[in-house]
């Protein structure tokens, strides 16, 4: 494939590589590389590095310095002109030159003036090859002159008037900066109205009476003497015609105030500058400063346009109070008239400024150096514009082309030299000159005609390290005269690389577009012309690139909270990288709070400051990457402020108030709270709230109340702090809006009526003077209302009132303004008394052993009086003999709610004597009893035997022990005792039935098999059936005879073999059945433990839901002794 070559019309950028070899254009133009070692044996012309400014104005109290710097090879030597004749610097003692250099140096500051030396100075600089001019360095010693003494009278001027105080500073070099002050050094205050111009004086539009001072002084300050040259101090008086007395009228005519316009309102005029129009003209590059200073009262407003156009927006800027219109960098195009207007409430006047820009010479190309080989071609191009058109002159060495030796190798067209087959006796310096009336332009360029075989800059075995899918770019910088080819090579024997993935570059370098792992090797630059050959070898590298494998995501955290940031790199492992942390592309704050741990970024107690973007920066030596993720910081929203209440009325008002910061949690809704100064100071009460998209409420408010409100916001995160409290506001009075709540009539007492009710606070009282109208009147009756007024109470007791009767109430408010509504009516009853009648006809059900139904008949209710409340039974068991000496009786109550006129007693107990009455209950307590009713309980089923026990076991006898039933609940009928052996397998024998006479409590079985366990069931009879059952386990004992037999057969070796073979014969049993039961084989110990239970004796079951349908009933039981 074909090797790719740069265009060669196109110049390459010296910034990739610092020795470059360049093809420009049509022409082949050498620039010798500064490198050391090669400049040691390379001769070249002179070239001008480093000149003083062409207007160079000096400090007359320090040393004169023109500076003159070149290189070459030889080293050039260095000559001056003044005002175009030689400068012998030897023939003056003070004037020196820098060893190894062109630079002059005067020494005024011991003896001598700087004025002897202002001039035009050029410096030559000349070797072997050509000599190389500077520009005319025209030197101007600094002055700062004095101000010329002059006597200013003061000035007195009418309100209104104009005035322009002239500043005339003396003439400087450089010109003087000026500014205006007073005697203090404070500088004067500036406006619209009164402003500096551009000259420096100081124009007022119309003048005020505290404009009145004596010390109005114009400074100049000399920047480059460092000195502040000041003016006599300007006394200037503002009064006003009514001000001037009788006699100061009569002695003083208009004319001698300052101007002699009227004080009166005027339409603008120009202080400056002059006329309609006036001209301008400006050079390009420079600042265009336009100005416009007016009078008039009131004060004008200066605006401007352009003719025909737009100003420039980048450029254009307005300084001292629109008064002056700068545009920066003035072009031709910045030509065209400018017209400024000034416009005040009487008129406006406008003018019109024509802006002509000129240009001194500037480049358009300047001429290059040019090195060449002998028999080449060459052209030194020098091209420049300007307004007028430049003048463009050639010069050889220093000398005027037209008079300079001819050189047959050299044609002149214009602008242009044209070169051709140059030898070495070509080599010369050239000046371009560009000049017109604004200035000129001096460029030196060297022809350098050099023959030289090709030589390789670039260090030998450079190692070049390259991450895989970039460019890699091979260094071969390489000089030679005449221009050499360079070739590339790959690897020891590899053949000139020519392929598609390679391009090589004018100055030498090969570029790999996209290196891979394969691009890693040795190459080789080969550079090659007529006078010989030179090689170079560099190696190349090819390295994976740094990744971040793990990215910092964004985070929201609140305010004071602990936020971290995670960065996990993934990098080649022959390269180190470093990890460093930036905060919006700047370094982190120095603060502890900041932490990195391992692959961490850790932000501690998070401040609003910490907010912004966090970027994670992995390098190495050859690569950066980077991840980024925004933190942002949130937290309740700061307080809303400014409350101001508008539009108050009666009965509303509204609040507005300004949001604080929502601190990065947008505002979801305001609460607003209010405070009543008047009634409940420092209590904040709700008030209302509204969306976070508003900032005002219109608040309905109540009479008599002394508002002050705040503001809460409220976003995602919470509540804000409150706001400050707003301004108070205090409502009219009026008569309450209602009144009051929970009335109610109870009796204390038989013969009252206490009338309650929920007062008004202050807030619902709506004015001063809070009373209360309580009015009541018995229901049935065709009594009148009978009413009182009371204040700041919650009761009022009617006394005398019959037991227990109905009454009509009513509480109305009422204040100084007037009655609340008409209250609603309520219905109370006087007090109540005891009931004065027991139940009759009380009658009870037996229903079971442990339960009873009573009956009773109502009482009349008039004999109640008061509410019934229901009828509580009052029950005891009557106490036998051994408890009789008791001093109580254990009594159990059971209350029945509203009119019930029967009723379930459970939880009796069987073969009982029980006692009852029934009593009626009102709010006041309980009635007379009913006659005591009797009544017994049948038998029961016995409770469990209290225990049993085994003793005395022998070889085939038991003896059982055990104590009645603590609960015989009935006459003991007998005892029943079941039991069944139980063999070594937990498999049950046949089961055993024995009666035992209810009066015995040890029994003992006989004829039971040798050392057998066996399992007893044993329980209480009573006629109404068996009791709950009891059971216990024992093992009769053993024969030590038949022990001792047993002992010696065990001891046989035969049996010992016959039990071994048993036992393996059961554990390969007890294996397989161990796996048919995971298969699903039923659980042999449940088996077991089922086969234990006593067959005939069954569990007791639950009650089937008597007691259940009786949980339905509603009664209470305490205890009453």
């Amino acid at each position: 494939m074909q090797l790719k070559i740069m265009p060669k019309k196109k110049c390459l950028s010296a910034g990739r590589v610092p020795l470059i070899l360049f093809l420009c254009q049509m022409i082949s133009a050498l620039e010798v590389p500064l490198d050391p070692k090669l400049l040691e044996d390379l001769v070249q012309p002179p070239t001008i590095t480093q000149q003083s400014p062409k207007d160079y104005i000096i400090d007359p109290r320090e040393n004169i310095v023109i500076q003159c710097e070149a290189k070459g090879k030889p080293p050039p030597s260095f000559s001056w002109t003044r005002n175009g004749t030689h400068f012998d610097i030897d023939k003056d003692p003070l004037v020196t030159m820098k060893p190894g250099s062109g630079t002059l140096i005067i020494n005024i500051m011991s003896e001598g003036k700087a004025e002897t030396y202002e001039g035009v100075y050029q410096c030559t600089a000349r070797n072997e090859r050509g000599a190389a001019i500077s520009n005319n360095i025209v030197i101007r010693p600094s002055r700062s002159p004095l101000w010329t003494k002059e006597k200013l009278e003061p000035m007195i001027l009418r309100n209104g008037q104009p005035l322009v105080l002239p500043c005339r500073p003396p003439i400087g070099l450089p010109p003087p900066i000026i500014f205006w002050m007073d005697n203090s050094f404070q500088r004067l205050p500036q406006s619209e109205r009164v402003s500096q111009g551009l000259n420096g004086d100081l124009y007022f539009s119309n003048v005020l009476p505290e404009d009145t001072r004596e010390d109005y002084i114009c400074y100049a300050r000399f920047n480059h003497t460092q000195t502040i040259q000041q003016k006599q101090p300007i006394s200037v008086k503002v009064i006003s015609v009514d001000e001037l007395n009788d006699t100061i009228a009569a002695n003083l005519s208009d004319t001698e105030f300052y101007g002699a316009k009227s004080s009166r309102e005027r339409p603008p005029t120009f202080l400056t500058p002059e006329g309609n129009a006036s001209n301008k003209e400006e050079l390009r590059g420079n600042v265009l400063s336009l100005e416009c200073i007016a009078e008039g009262l009131p004060t004008p407003i200066i605006y401007w346009i352009k003719e025909d156009g737009i100003l420039p927006i980048n450029r254009t800027f307005y300084r001292n109070f629109k008064k002056t219109l700068q545009i920066i960098h003035v072009s031709e195009a910045d030509s065209g008239n400018y017209q400024c207007i000034a416009k005040n409430a009487l008129g406006a006047i406008h003018h019109t400024i024509s802006v002509t820009v000129k240009a001194a010479p500037y480049w358009i190309m300047a001429p290059q150096n040019l090195v060449l080989s002998p028999g080449e071609d060459g052209t030194l191009i020098c091209r420049a514009n300007g307004n007028p058109k430049p003048r463009i002159s050639w010069l050889t060495n220093g000398v005027p082309i037209e008079i300079a030796p001819d050189d047959p190798s050299r044609k002149i067209d214009g602008d242009t030299i044209i070169f051709s087959n140059v030898q070495e006796r070509s080599s010369a310096v050239y000046q371009c000159n560009a000049s017109n009336e604004y200035g000129y332009l001096l460029a030196n360029a060297f022809v350098n005609v050099l023959a030289e075989p090709p030589r390789i800059l670039t260090s030998a075995n450079t190692l070049y390290q390259v991450i895989a899918n970039r460019p890699a770019l091979l260094d071969c910088a390489f000089f030679g005269s005449p221009l050499p080819t360079i070739e590339w090579f790959k690897g020891a024997k590899g053949s000139a690389l020519h392929e598609d993935i390679y391009v090589l570059h004018e100055n030498g370098t090969l570029e790999i577009p996209v290196a891979q792992k394969d691009s890693t090797g040795t190459y080789t630059c080969v550079a090659r012309n007529k006078l010989g050959m030179a090689k170079n070898e560099v190696h190349l590298e090819i390295k994976d690139p740094t990744r971040i494998i793990k990215q910092p995501e964004y985070a929201i955290v609140q305010r004071g909270s602990t936020v971290s940031f995670e960065c996990k790199v993934k990098h080649d492992q022959t390269l180190v990288p470093t990890v460093m942390w930036l905060k919006d592309n700047g370094e982190l704050p120095s603060d502890e709070r900041f932490t990195f741990e391992k692959e961490q970024l850790v932000v501690a107690d998070v401040s609003d400051d910490d907010g912004g973007t966090y970027t994670c920066v992995a390098n190495t030596t050859l690569d950066s990457v980077s991840a980024s993720a925004v933190l942002s910081v949130v937290d309740v929203p700061n307080p809303p402020f400014d409350l101001e209440l508008t539009n108050q009325l009666d009965k509303s008002v509204q609040l507005s108030w300004t949001p604080g910061n929502d601190n990065n949690s947008p505002i979801t809704k305001f609460i607003i709270e209010y405070e009543d100064a008047m009634h409940q100071a420092g209590l904040w009460h709700y008030q209302a709230e509204v969306s976070g998209t508003q900032t005002t409420a219109q608040l309905k408010l109540s009479p008599y109340v002394n508002y002050s409100f705040r503001v809460m916001a409220v976003n995602g995160i919470g509540r804000s702090l409150p706001s400050q409290a707003s301004e108070q506001y205090l409502t009219k009075a009026a008569e309450p809006d209602t009144n009051p709540t929970a009335v109610e009539g109870l009796g204390s007492e038989p013969d009252n009526l206490v009338i309650t009710w929920k007062p008004l606070n202050g807030f619902e009282s709506n004015g001063p003077g809070l009373q209360y109208k309580v009015s009541w009147r018995q229901k049935d009756g065709d009594d009148e209302w009978t009413s009182v007024f009371v204040a700041n109470v919650s009761k009022y007791i009617v006394s005398g009132t019959p037991t227990f009767v109905p009454y009509l109430i009513k509480v109305q408010a009422l204040n100084d303004a007037g009655f609340a509504p008409e209250p609603a009516v309520v219905m109370g009853h006087s007090g109540e008394d005891l009931p004065m009648v027991a139940p009759g006809n009380v009658r009870v059900n037996v229903v079971n052993s442990t339960l009873a139904e009573v009956h009773w008949d109502p009482v009349p209710l008039k004999s109640i009086r008061g509410h019934l409340q229901g009828y509580r039974i009052y029950y005891w068991k009557a106490q036998n003999s051994s408890k009789r000496n008791r001093r109580h009786i254990e009594k159990k109550i059971l209350t029945f709610q509203g009119s019930k006129t029967h009723g379930m007693l459970p939880g009796l107990e069987p073969f009982s004597h029980y006692t009852l009455n029934v009593r009626v209950v009102n709010g006041k307590g309980e009635g007379p009893a009913s006659p005591d009713k009797v009544f017994n309980t049948p038998e029961g089923v016995p409770s469990a035997p209290s225990s049993l026990k085994i003793v005395n076991p022998t070889l085939d006898s038991l003896t059982l022990e055990w104590d009645p039933p603590s609960h015989p609940n009935g006459i003991l009928t007998e005892y029943t005792l079941k039991y069944q052996p139980i063999n070594s397998t937990h498999e049950l024998g046949p089961l055993v039935d024995l009666k035992i006479p209810a009066n015995k409590t040890r029994w003992t079985l006989k004829n039971l098999n040798v050392s057998t366990r066996y399992k007893f069931y044993f329980y209480a009879q009573t006629s109404a059936g068996s009791g709950s059952q009891i059971t216990e386990e024992a093992v009769t004992t053993v024969d030590e005879a038949m022990a001792s037999r047993q002992v010696d057969i065990a001891t046989q070796g035969w049996f010992i073999g016959l039990m071994c073979a048993v036992a393996l014969l059961i554990l390969i049993l007890l294996i397989v059945c161990f796996i048919r039961r995971n298969k699903g084989g039923k659980y042999p110990v449940k088996e077991k433990e089922d086969a234990h239970a006593d067959p005939e004796i069954q569990p007791m079951k639950e009650d089937d839901g008597t007691f259940g349908e009786y949980r339905l009933f509603s009664f209470v039981s305490s205890a009453s002794f």
